[in-house]
């Protein structure tokens, strides 16, 4: 549906755009939707007050800014421009016309499966986005999830998101409790994208179900049940719906299903769009090429054809820029056939998708990250850790469980690590001195101490089935953890 929009009350002026009505309050500020006078479309303009942000906040809103300038992808939110005042910040975004999808679930109840698909194929799209640029969303709920008339999904709402490093996991607990994986609410080391996953798995019961799988009257009786992973399917269900629902929903990350893993299976390939299920959009949407019809467009309402090409080569943000993808977006709503109804043919049914859980369509496999954290391992997770720790024993590592396959460690150093403690100038003259043993001994042990290392490792389960144990420094020298670690290494290789 086209945007555009012949008048709206005016409330106040921004630069290009004229405010109108408050779509929402935060902590921080509000939302208005406002017009962009230049090219009559609509805006979702988020304010943030600078009084009310301190610099921890303010860190938040820089990151998530950074974050949403990565993105180019019809199923998230597009930022436009962020104007700054002396007392204000102004993200301006696209628009969406239709509510949150939380508001539509409870106005439908629970939703036919091939409704909560359309819905599903759409969020795991945007989602696997975020997570080929290296950001994990955190706070993934119907809430975030925006709809347009076309009832279209786009992830919103960055402000608890994160960069994905390597060689660091996360640890920060957020998001909504319902929400959140039993890892996060555990307090737990975990990479990013198994947290989203588990977001994603709840809600998309709450689509089929018009319910929460875990749910309770206290904070501690919900994170119970979600530590639990114990829930109840209505009769209603599919048996392919289930098998999805039961992969993800999985309290151990380690046997988690992973995004690659959603789209292979059954019940996800029905229907599938080919735009989702060959990539095409991506090509398409975040092409780099300068689109002429849009340019001479922007052209017809005032800019200068020259300024507007040199702009978007050099990716610049400025009037011009902002105007062509304004009328680009647009144009994609209303012409681009991306989000029209063409599928892929679906997969032949399994009888019984348990029985094959490795099941692959060489055509339709998304690619695989081309970074991986720490060492590699095919064994059994359990078979995996077991030879962790028989190799810490022999490097007198010591460990305490805090989690599924992830411990706390810690290592002190031989003294065969240090130079040798001498007290004179020339070592071989040491036996001239007369020292109390005693002291030497506490000279020992302090040294020792403050040379201790402690560190926590993780397995995990990445997309090609094999499994990653990696390493954090927690505290101590740099060197000597890079000293365990190698020996970790040479002794886990022999």
């Amino acid at each position: 549906m086209d945007e555009t929009m012949g008048s709206m009350p005016s409330q106040k002026t921004l630069g290009n755009y004229r405010l109108g009505k408050t779509l929402g309050i935060g902590a921080f500020g509000k939302v208005k939707v406002a017009l962009h006078t230049t090219t009559k479309l609509k805006v979702a303009i988020k304010i943030l007050d600078r009084q009310s942000i301190d610099d921890s906040t303010a860190d938040r809103v820089k990151r998530e800014i950074n974050i949403l300038r990565l993105f180019s992808h019809p199923h998230i939110v597009r930022l436009y421009e962020v104007i700054e005042t002396r007392t204000k910040i102004y993200v301006v975004m696209e628009y969406m016309n239709s509510g949150e999808l939380f508001d539509y679930i409870t106005e439908n109840d629970r939703l036919q499966e091939d409704e909560a698909r359309h819905f599903f194929q759409q969020i795991i799209s945007g989602v696997e986005c975020c997570h080929v640029n290296m950001v994990v969303h955190r706070d993934l709920k119907p809430e975030n999830l925006l709809l347009d008339t076309k009832r279209n999904v786009k992830v919103a709402d960055f402000g608890l998101s994160n960069v994905m490093r390597d060689g660091h996991f996360l640890k920060t607990s957020c998001g909504s409790p319902n929400y959140a994986a039993p890892e996060v609410i555990s307090e737990q080391l975990y990479s990013g994208p198994e947290v989203d996953v588990w977001s994603c798995g709840v809600i998309l019961f709450a689509l089929l179900c018009g319910r929460l799988p875990f749910d309770a009257d206290s904070l501690s009786g919900l994170y119970a049940k979600i530590k639990s992973g114990i829930y109840t399917f209505p009769n209603h269900l599919s048996r392919a719906a289930r098998d999805l629902i039961a992969r993800i929903l999985v309290v151990d990350p380690i046997k988690r299903i992973s995004i690659p893993e959603i789209r292979r299976h059954p019940w996800f390939q029905q229907h599938l769009p080919k735009y989702i299920a060959l990539r095409t959009i991506d090509a398409i949407y975040t092409t780099n090429k300068v689109d002429e019809e849009i340019v001479q467009q922007v052209v017809k309402i005032g800019f200068d054809i020259n300024e507007v090409i040199q702009s978007l080569q050099n990716r610049l943000q400025n009037e011009a820029t902002v105007a062509y993808h304004l009328l680009l977006d647009n144009h994609f709503r209303i012409h681009c056939s991306y989000l029209k109804n063409e599928f892929i043919e679906s997969l032949p049914q399994d009888p019984n998708p348990t029985d094959h859980p490795e099941m692959q369509m060489s055509s339709l496999a998304p690619m695989q990250r081309q970074w991986a954290l720490g060492l590699k391992s095919q064994a059994r997770p359990i078979e995996t850790m077991t030879t962790v720790l028989k190799v810490f024993e022999r490097l007198n590592v010591k460990w305490k469980k805090i989690g599924p396959y992830n411990m706390k460690c810690l290592w002190i150093p031989p003294l065969a690590a240090y130079p040798k403690l001498t007290v004179g100038n020339d070592p071989a003259q040491d036996h001239i001195y007369s020292v109390d043993p005693s002291i030497m001994a506490m000279n020992k042990r302090a040294i020792r101490s403050q040379n201790a290392v402690k560190f926590e490792i993780q397995l995990y389960k990445t997309n090609d089935n094999r499994y990653l144990l990696d390493s954090q420094l927690l505290h101590g020298p740099p060197f000597m953890f890079l000293e365990i670690c190698a020996a970790f290494v040479g002794m886990a290789a022999a």
